[in-house]
């Protein structure tokens, strides 16, 4: 088992962040917008996100604030991103699927790209200047994410990792819980 000191859980009733429970107004499909103006605010990017970019997203954001000394948007290698969930993009793609249902359908590319459950990472490493492991695992459940977890340490330059649950199968049943492992 990994040190960790930092850790979320989302879901769409509560906020936990590091054993602390964050005041929130909003519940279900409101609740990621007001997190994400209330204390991130400056990435205009998140409203063109599906559901599972904008939960990795506000999770990652809202964790690594409260992550201390260390400096944010500077680049680094050393720092890996490991996700994984049961559902894959299965929100992403039902919305998809609903562009190309019809005769005269019309695919959606800004639905499309969000049919791959790996574009949460890339853009947690897009957001934070990260250039090292970025990974996705679809897994039958989360005891399997540390086994996984632990491939990313096997790297001689990575020396934490930003591991995480997220779960998201519409838009009021969602589940995050992520954490930052460091290398002993």
């Amino acid at each position: 088992m990994r040190k960790t000191d930092y850790h979320i859980e989302i879901t769409p009733r509560q906020v936990t962040l590091n054993g602390e429970i964050l005041p929130i107004t909003a519940q279900g499909d409101r609740l990621l917008p007001e997190l994400y103006k209330h204390y991130v605010g400056n990435y205009p990017k998140f409203y063109k996100m599906d559901l599972l970019c904008q939960l990795g997203f506000i999770g990652s954001e809202l964790l690594l604030m409260s992550e201390k000394g260390v400096e944010r948007f500077v680049s680094r290698s050393d720092r890996a991103i490991i996700m994984a969930n049961h559902s894959a993009s299965i929100t992403a793609d039902n919305a998809y699927l609903q562009t190309i249902q019809h005769h005269n359908y019309f695919p959606s590319p800004s639905l499309f790209v969000y049919t791959l459950p790996n574009i949460v990472t890339g853009e947690i490493a897009i957001r934070n200047h990260y250039c090292g492991e970025t990974m996705f695992y679809v897994l039958q459940d989360q005891q399997q994410l540390a086994q996984f977890a632990e491939l990313a340490f096997l790297q001689t330059n990575t020396n934490s990792a930003l591991t995480g649950w997220i779960e998201c199968t519409s838009k009021d049943d969602f589940y995050l819980i992520m954490n930052i492992l460091w290398k002993n």
